[in-house]
């Protein structure tokens, strides 16, 4: 399993009337927190992406517990639970207050696609052997 924290600063454009983070900008954190958890494997999306691979959201989940508000600071934690299989890749999140308490929780499904031909491909090895590290069952295999 491999798991990474990033905080976030709640900005005020992102609550809505009632005082609270406005449920669109969740997607946002998460794709902010993937960007940074692939980022501490030493890689980034870009790194990814030159070597012809992109990856395409197909799936959002989100469910809400509690609120966050203006100039709160949050914690997404990113786990990878399960090695990508096949063209797949899914990322649960986790957002937490200051306090600690658990707000918000969620997964994101992303494809491998080759940027060329938009085909499904399997996960880049530059990920891969990142990865590899964080589940050590796959190094036995």
């Amino acid at each position: 399993m491999f798991t990474a924290a990033t905080n976030i600063r709640v900005k005020y454009a992102e609550t809505d009337q009632m005082g609270v983070v406005y449920h669109g900008h969740y997607a946002a954190y998460f794709e902010a927190a993937r960007g940074e958890a692939i980022r501490s494997l030493g890689i980034t999306y870009r790194d990814i992406e030159n070597n012809g691979i992109l990856m395409p959201v197909v799936e959002l989940d989100i469910k809400f517990l509690r609120p966050a508000h203006y100039d709160d600071l949050l914690k997404v934690v990113t786990i990878l639970k399960e090695w990508p299989s096949d063209h797949r890749i899914r990322f649960h999140h986790e957002v937490y207050n200051e306090a600690g308490k658990l707000l918000t929780t969620g997964s994101v499904l992303l494809y491998f696609i080759n940027a060329a031909d938009k085909a499904k491909t399997k996960m880049p090895d530059l990920l891969a052997t990142q990865l590899k590290n964080a589940f050590p069952s796959i190094i036995n295999s």
